[in-house]
């Protein structure tokens, strides 16, 4: 039988779930007990590549992919043709070989498959956002922490070099009191049919945000559109507001004739811009700003000076942050570590965007969040959103 599949060219059709068995006894023989097995659930947009980096990970054994589409599976089985392949997702959870499963699929099956495979004692790393709803982020923490087993949500960009760069930068202190996270992230489609552009592209941004402020909104608006009808809203400006004078804004657009992925950080003494396109300097630090005289308020009027420095691009690695982060998700589950990009971490940002779904049925009335990040019964009317100057 194994001879046979061999002999088939590239593009005759795959049998999945039927041939998925044939596979087994060789994987085990394959795999070594210094590696993680890794089974992907999904083969759509984003599965390739989280495919090709697992496969090429050598603390991993890519074990299986699952994906509905056998056109799909037919592809994976050319390029992969030890690894086993299942049009039927509850064989790859339930193989003994795999360890780890990877969840590439529309966050509204997010929860299901999750749970599912954390309850079959398998580690779970699920694409953005993490669920639907906070109480199924929740559900799938309690479930992983009981069970000691590693969860983690597939935010990619966290592991990019620049992030990383931009995090150091923030923490040195040399931006001074920040000010403002104003970030940009547009372009011509894809246009989602089960979330809007805010769990599609925001999420990104709100991600960086997370890790590089280290903060917790106290409040968010959201405002938004949807010109294609019969689909979600696909331009949205979200705003996160802070304590003390940090605010936050988001600006996501499907419907753009540019591709744009920028995003300013304006700091007291220094401000840093971030293009993700630029092909070499994607951080550029200004040492630009303004300088404030007098003591009373009508004085600053006339005494604000601005003061314009040097620019610097600081050295920022150019490996691709998903290899980073696949290599982060199997040495936490080698050495029984927190990621960095937990589910604590998909429950914040789920609870934001919860908040901002409100605020945008609303026209963009604020909502508030409590300490904790769920969406507090306060008015955010009376939320102090516009703080007084230091």
């Amino acid at each position: 039988m194994v001879a046979e599949r061999k002999a088939r060219p590239a593009s005759a059709p795959v049998e999945t779930t039927s041939a998925y068995s044939l596979f087994r006894d060789l994987q085990r023989a394959r795999k070594s007990s210094s590696t993680v097995g890794v089974g992907v659930v999904g083969y759509g947009y984003w599965g390739p590549n989280l495919v090709r980096n697992f496969a090429e990970c050598g603390a991993a054994t890519l074990v299986a992919v699952s994906d509905l589409s056998v056109e799909r599976l037919t592809e994976v089985h050319a390029r992969y043709p030890h690894v086993k392949v299942t049009t039927d997702c509850g064989d790859l959870i339930a193989d003994p070989a795999v360890d780890a499963v990877i969840i590439a699929t529309p966050v509204s099956s997010h929860y299901e498959l999750a749970m599912r495979a954390l309850r079959a004692g398998k580690h779970v790393m699920v694409t953005k956002p993490i669920t639907a709803e906070a109480a199924q982020a929740m559900e799938l923490i309690d479930e992983a922490e009981q069970r000691g087993l590693v969860l983690m949500v597939d935010h990619t960009f966290v592991y990019t070099g620049a992030v990383q760069t931009i995090k150091q930068v923030v923490e040195s202190g040399n931006l001074g009191e920040l000010y403002y996270y104003d970030s940009v992230r547009v372009n011509l489609g894809l246009f989602q049919k089960d979330v809007n552009v805010l769990w599609d592209l925001a999420v990104h941004d709100l991600s960086i945000m997370d890790y590089v402020l280290g903060q917790q909104p106290v409040a968010v608006a959201a405002t938004g559109s949807a010109h294609i009808p019969g689909h979600q809203v696909n331009l949205a400006y979200l705003t996160c507001y802070l304590d003390g004078r940090l605010i936050t804004h988001h600006h996501v657009n499907w419907l753009a004739p540019l591709k744009v992925r920028r995003t300013l950080i304006g700091g007291a003494r220094q401000m840093i811009v971030y293009d993700d396109l630029e092909p070499s300097e994607k951080v550029k630090v200004y040492d630009k700003g303004i300088t404030v005289a007098g003591d009373t308020q009508g004085a600053r009027e006339t005494l604000i000076g601005y003061r314009t420095g040097d620019m610097w691009a600081p050295h920022v690695s150019l490996a691709e942050g998903l290899r980073a982060e696949a290599e982060h998700f199997l040495e936490c589950i080698v050495h029984r570590r927190q990621p960095l990009t937990d589910g604590h971490c998909g429950l914040r940002l789920t609870r934001i965007l919860e908040a901002a779904a409100r605020s945008l049925a609303k026209m963009g009335e604020p909502v508030a969040l409590d300490r904790d990040g769920s969406t507090s019964t306060r008015p955010a009317a009376r939320l102090s959103l516009m703080p007084k100057s230091a």
